[in-house]
């Protein structure tokens, strides 16, 4: 039977420990989970975007900061490092077909990579933006430790960094279906990289839902790409900034 003052007292000892934050979190992507569920596992209910929002609007209307909201979420953003470290297990059964593969992936995982930078780059450029910020949204196809990384010793605002690569996630992660089928993209490994290079961790994630041999090459894609982001950005970005300026 359902007892109100049980559950005012609950809240009140929820509110007062860093569990809040953990248990908003978890309740909130369970309820986006069970949206996505009831939306045929539509990619444009994506659950992340879903959680976010449903989050964000706790923060604002109950005036928590996010400091506080933190100190409880810390717990399963500790677990985004087993997570990634994780996703070498399915990489590595598909360890034959990758080495028969290699030379089509050496490509296609540089010219992704390249091809990201650049675009954001003069995107930004044309329509206006400054060099720093354009130096902030260079990265923005890495996983986030290692593009705000790459934006801070680029001179970008890592902070800003972190937004716009989950925002790029999120976008790759709805949209990357509906291009790859506009496309006539068959292949689950092909399909794959390409989310992992375009999307990092969230296209990953939507990856795997599809396959497990797509999750691999996303996974693949993924780590790859931000390893070939922490070694061609440092140079590529201030020579575009440079030859933009002329």
């Amino acid at each position: 039977m359902f007892n109100f003052e049980e559950l005012t007292h609950f809240w009140v000892y929820l509110s007062a420990s860093p569990l809040l934050g953990l248990t908003l979190t978890l309740c909130a992507y369970v309820f986006a989970q069970w949206v996505f569920a009831r939306c045929g596992f539509s990619p444009l209910a994506n659950p992340v975007a879903i959680s976010i929002a449903i989050i964000s609007l706790l923060l604002v209307a109950s005036g928590m900061s996010y400091q506080r909201y933190f100190a409880g979420a810390q717990f399963v953003h500790f677990l985004l490092g087993p997570a990634t470290v994780a996703l070498a297990v399915p990489l590595a059964r598909q360890v034959p077909r990758l080495r028969r593969s290699l030379l089509p992936l050496v490509c296609a995982l540089l010219c992704g990579c390249v091809t990201a930078i650049v675009s954001a780059v003069l995107v930004a450029l044309l329509l206006g933006a400054s060099p720093e910020l354009a130096r902030t949204i260079a990265p923005k196809s890495a996983t986030t430790p290692i593009a705000m990384a790459v934006s801070e010793h680029l001179g970008g605002i890592p902070a800003l960094t972190a937004v716009l690569v989950i925002g790029t996630g999120i976008f790759g992660a709805i949209s990357g279906r509906f291009l790859m089928n506009a496309l006539r993209v068959e292949s689950h490994a092909a399909r794959g990289l390409a989310l992992g290079v375009a999307a990092h961790g969230i296209g990953t994630a939507r990856a795997f839902q599809v396959s497990p041999e797509m999750g691999a090459y996303a996974g693949l894609g993924m780590g790859m790409n931000g390893v070939l982001t922490a070694l061609v950005a440092p140079w590529l970005v201030p020579a575009l900034l440079g030859w933009m300026a002329h």
